[in-house]
């Protein structure tokens, strides 16, 4: 066993900041936990923040905890995880999702089969795309105020989590939105659009049938 393995092994889901609704945060904290803990490379590199929507905003995600359904659907705006890409071997790539009722973490594969069944027959108005972004990116760019959490007067739609306001590191103070507005990608997985998740402030965006091929060819 690898000493992230043993480390990983001795992590629970409770030890990790979770207030509900507010999975791009939760994913921030955790993608920095990771690192600090020695679960992943201490810049992140193997770490990467996945958000999950379509232009209607309704996503159906199973085996979530927020569902009242014995199949644990959910019909989400957005939702945000972590993938970890192995680079041991056979060691398979892991997904953090700490509103899953699945394992913590779920290797890749069994997670993608669970939780977003892409051999369910949807409508198009609820197909999946997802915004790949390299958490070391990510941690350096993403901001929010929570905005997005308020009624037109103001008031909090959902109680925001105790601490202050993630703020980006050039002082942007809002840009959920960038990443969250995620329509049909125009590409085919190829070397150039593996490279580019490493460079660019938005990632890339691929649908649901190229999501474990796409961490399969990046490097």
């Amino acid at each position: 066993m690898s000493t992230s393995e043993s480390v990983q092994n001795s992590l629970d889901i409770s030890d990790f900041d979770h207030t509900p609704y507010y999975c791009e945060e939760n994913v921030y904290f955790l993608c920095k936990k990771l690192c600090t803990s020695g679960v992943a490379d201490a810049g992140g590199s193997d770490l990467f923040v996945v958000f999950i929507s379509n232009e209607n905003k309704q996503i159906p995600l199973w085996h979530q905890k927020a569902s009242k359904r014995a199949d644990g659907i959910v019909l989400w705006d957005y939702h945000v995880v972590c993938i970890q890409k192995r680079r041991e071997g056979d060691t398979p790539h892991l997904v953090w999702d700490l509103d899953s009722s699945l394992p913590f973490p779920s290797p890749l594969t069994s997670y993608v089969s669970e939780t977003i069944r892409p051999s369910f027959q949807l409508f198009s108005e609820y197909q999946r795309f997802f915004r790949i972004v390299h958490a070391p990116i990510f941690l350096r760019c993403f901001a929010s105020d929570r905005r997005h959490m308020k009624d037109s007067v103001g008031n909090w739609t959902v109680e925001p989590p105790v601490y202050e306001p993630i703020v980006a590191e050039d002082g942007a103070v809002h840009n959920l939105n960038e990443y969250n507005e995620i329509r049909a990608p125009d590409n085919t997985i190829n070397a150039n659009l593996s490279n580019e998740v490493f460079t660019q402030r938005l990632g890339v965006v691929i649908d649901v049938g190229q999501l474990e091929e796409f961490f399969s060819q990046i490097p």
